[in-house]
């Protein structure tokens, strides 16, 4: 039986057929670099990783809590002042990112899971994925709000545990994407879509922001829970690791919510959120100071420009292009030959 998502990529196979029946243009890509040009650039990045906290900033390294995230930092590219969006709530902010769309346009203003709302009808960072490369996606989210954004498409695989689950916590959901490794690897697919590893993997790990709100944010609970998400940014880099990936991926570390925030409350605060926007590994620039403005909403035109595919002009995400080693070649634009 043909897997779901590939009837699309066919549909869009006739349309180049079209295209070249018709003797219309289309954009060409560049000849792969030869032997000597691809030893020199390294390794291509095929995967990216992005790592979704809650209630971090900049002063929640102090004291050495967070050795993982410090090492990405060093070896990566930071700015610690991207603008979050209003209202600066978690299922408002998280639509943000994965739609590239300001919240008036992508209208989810609530921060509940109803049912009766739907999915957003936005095309998500996940629908540019396979549409522009045919690239899978696999996204872990710690939070029942986040069932809104869960919209089951062949093409990603969701994990979803919460609050009202007591077993739920980073451990947790690293165990889920440990499995979801093996069985992706198995040859045998995992669940209902993905049937090999995912070319984007999102993990929402929101404890720090959740142990600053409930016991403060001076607390040995909040400096405790950034051990933790620490640690599980670990576990989830050591999988991609004993999988021969590690070499070939960059890593995306954002935030929901800055440190004194509660991305969960009802009532958002009134200020401006910032947020810090991280990008590490495989054609990144070491311990560059990002000095253009970023948004969260940047963060999925810089997903796609990592993997080398194309943004969307109904994006308000633009890819941060001073993160990047080297300029992406453009690809070449020549005339079809009629037949």
């Amino acid at each position: 039986m043909t897997h779901p998502s590939r009837y699309l990529r066919l549909i869009l196979v006739g349309f180049l057929t079209v295209l070249l029946e018709t003797g219309a243009q289309m954009p060409v890509h560049a000849a792969p670099p030869n032997g000597k040009e691809a030893a020199a650039s390294g390794p291509e990045t095929e995967h990216v990783i992005l790592f979704v906290l809650e209630g971090f900033g900049q002063d929640s390294l102090k004291g050495g809590t967070m050795p993982v995230l410090s090492k990405l930092i060093k070896e990566g590219s930071v700015t610690w002042s991207a603008h979050g969006v209003k209202p600066a709530l978690r299922l408002p902010t998280m639509a943000s990112l994965v739609t590239g769309m300001p919240v008036e346009k992508h209208g989810i203003t609530w921060n509940f899971f109803e049912f009766s709302r739907g999915y957003p009808r936005a095309p998500s960072l996940f629908d540019y994925l396979d549409l522009s490369g045919g690239r899978d996606s696999a996204i872990f989210y710690m939070d029942e709000s986040l069932y809104q954004l869960a919209k089951p498409e062949p093409y990603t695989d969701y994990q979803l545990c919460g609050a009202l689950r007591p077993e739920c916590g980073s451990q947790k959901l690293v165990a889920y994407i440990q499995q979801y490794l093996q069985k992706a690897t198995s040859g045998h697919g995992y669940g209902h879509a993905i049937p090999s590893l995912p070319h984007l993997l999102v993990v929402h790990l929101p404890e720090a922001g959740r142990a600053g709100v409930a016991h403060g944010w001076s607390s040995k609970e909040y400096r405790e829970a950034l051990r933790t998400v620490d640690g599980a940014m670990k576990s989830v880099l050591d999988l991609f690791k004993e999988h021969s990936l590690l070499n070939r991926t960059a890593v995306v570390v954002t935030a929901l919510s800055g440190k004194g925030a509660d991305p969960g409350a009802e009532v958002p605060t009134t200020d401006s959120p910032i947020v810090p926007w991280i990008v590490s590994g495989t054609g990144i620039k070491h311990g560059q100071v990002i000095r253009q403005p970023v948004s969260i909403i940047d963060t999925g035109a810089t997903v796609m420009k990592i993997l080398k595919l194309e943004t969307h002009t109904e994006w308000e995400s633009k890819a941060v292009e001073e993160i990047f080693q080297t300029a992406a070649a453009a690809p070449a634009v020549r005339p079809l030959k009629k037949r």
